[in-house]
């Protein structure tokens, strides 16, 4: 049972403590205070243990008591302090203890909270454990993100339940720059194999930016969980290797989808390995002599349309560097109207350009976060893919572009050559290939990708405080500049020149 700020749960045995203990490890984030409450043996104790296990992911995690110590450390995904008031002397001591600080830089589990009221933070989860017949009665109250995001978890072990796995344990495994997570599902069992959650809440329909649409929808980015179904469903009947999707609820956008492993293409020092990104060019290829429909059917009654990737997204998309890139780099001035104007119109020109260029299923973020390595299958089944929902119908260079220029990690130019040279030699093979046609489509869209993400690194700081992705702007100037050393891209590198766009950019 629910109300608008509180929710009640029954909890029959100890291990319906424990799940949901984990179930609160993947809703708490930095910045949470859980006060615990409840009398002796209420299963405060336990439930903390739970959550630090699950956080840890090692159910054999120590975890001892800090009934005397007051406060136990731990560094884990996310750094957590354990706190337990019981022998507080005074409420003022818990400044002492490093409370403030603990509680700016990860999440504090306090027992016993009643014997510091005063100084916990307002905005604070609260969990009351009481006895109830055989089992305990948790009531949890908090506002705001708190709350949903607690809602959410709890959400999603319902659709576990509903999806035969009531017992499943539930690890967190990533999140992207977007606002989906995934999480790793152990269901009970000897020979049952993890598989894969996807959460993808649904969008907020977000600011209008051009001709009164939002951002999403002008970039052409999925909205919800039938474009990945759909392109998956493709992909896998064309013998490519997408996860298979086992169960969905595409209103409340939550997904249990094959785990194609773990590994990727890049070593344990992050640095690309050289088999398997020839393999994936080599994957590509193949995809890039197939034809897809624009029209696939989903679901019940359900037609996803790929979308074109056309003018309007890709100018969108550009206009990142105008709106973000040049004014982070001049400390706050924005670019002048006469710059907009001539930037925007010699993109323009270039995209006139690639009225001829082939055109196929692009899938627009084939890099090294989204391509998993299947060592143990052959052919084009080695290259695993994943996040795909934002695939378009446009030029096919976009996504040679996307590998041999990766995003995270240095492609060195013997291996950026090595990539090019295998994918030219695949099409050329294949017949009926225009390779200077192609060779000027792919400077444009290597260009037209590095300017959207010199300004989305700047974005992703400026307004979603997630700093770490500016250390990819060396190496997204350093592709660009490639790019812009082919001849039909003269215009735009004179521009770059002129506003300071380059590689010895600071």
């Amino acid at each position: 049972m629910t109300t608008s700020d509180a929710i009640s749960l029954f909890l029959k045995d100890e291990a319906a403590t424990i799940r949901l203990g984990e179930d609160l490890a993947l809703a708490l984030k930095a910045g949470d205070c859980l006060a615990l409450s409840g009398d002796l043996g209420a299963g405060k104790s336990s439930l903390a243990r739970a959550i630090l296990r699950a956080m840890a992911d090692d159910e054999g995690l120590e975890v001892p008591s800090p009934t005397f110590t007051l406060v136990q450390s731990y560094d884990l995904r996310i750094p957590i302090s354990h706190f337990d008031l019981y022998r507080l002397g005074d409420p003022a001591e818990l400044t002492e203890l490093g409370f403030d600080e603990a509680l700016q830089n990860g999440i504090c589990l306090v027992e016993w909270p009643e014997m510091a009221e005063s100084e916990l933070p307002a905005q604070r989860i609260a969990l009351t454990l009481e006895h109830e017949g055989n089992g305990r009665r948790a009531t949890i109250k908090a506002v705001g993100a708190q709350i949903t995001r607690i809602r959410r978890v709890l959400t999603i072990r319902d659709f576990l339940n509903d999806a035969g796995y009531p017992a499943a344990k539930r690890r967190f495994l990533t999140g992207d720059a977007s606002l989906r997570a995934y999480e790793a599902i152990y269901p009970k069992g000897e020979n049952q194999r993890r598989i894969i959650l996807m959460d993808w809440p649904p969008l907020a329909e977000g600011p209008p930016v051009l001709d009164g649409k939002p951002y999403p929808k002008v970039a052409h980015l999925a909205e919800n969980a039938y474009p990945f179904v759909a392109i998956a469903d493709a992909l896998r009947k064309d013998g490519f290797a997408a996860p298979e999707v086992y169960r969905v609820d595409y209103n409340k956008g939550i997904l249990l989808i094959e785990d194609l492993g773990s590994d990727g293409v890049l070593d344990a020092h992050g640095q690309p390995i050289i088999e398997r990104y020839r393999e994936s060019v080599t994957c590509l290829a193949r995809l890039h002599a197939l034809k897809f429909p624009h029209d696939i059917p989903v679901g019940k009654g359900h037609v996803h349309h790929i979308p074109d990737f056309d003018r309007t997204a890709m100018k969108m998309e550009v206009r990142l560097v105008l709106d973000w890139h040049l004014p982070w780099k001049r400390q706050g001035v924005p670019a002048t109207e006469a710059e907009r104007a001539e930037y925007l119109a010699i993109w323009d020109a270039l995209i006139d350009d690639l009225a001829t260029a082939e055109k196929n299923l692009l899938l627009r973020d084939f890099h090294s976060p989204n391509i998993i390595w299947r060592e143990h299958e052959s052919g084009i089944r080695k290259i695993g893919l994943i996040d795909f929902q934002d695939a378009m119908i446009g030029p096919t260079a976009y996504d040679l572009a996307s590998i041999v220029q990766d995003a995270r990690v240095t492609i060195e130019p013997d291996l950026f050559r090595q990539l090019m040279d295998d994918y030219l030699g695949l099409r050329r093979a294949q017949g009926g290939f225009d390779e200077a046609g192609f060779m000027k489509s792919w400077a444009i869209m290597s260009a037209q990708r590095n300017c959207k993400l010199a300004g989305l690194w700047v974005r992703l700081l400026q307004r979603d405080g997630k700093p770490g992705y500016l250390k990819h702007m060396p190496r997204t100037l350093s592709y660009l500049n490639v790019a812009l050393e082919h001849e039909t891209l003269a215009p735009l590198r004179d521009w770059c020149a002129r506003a300071g766009i380059g590689q010895n950019e600071s």
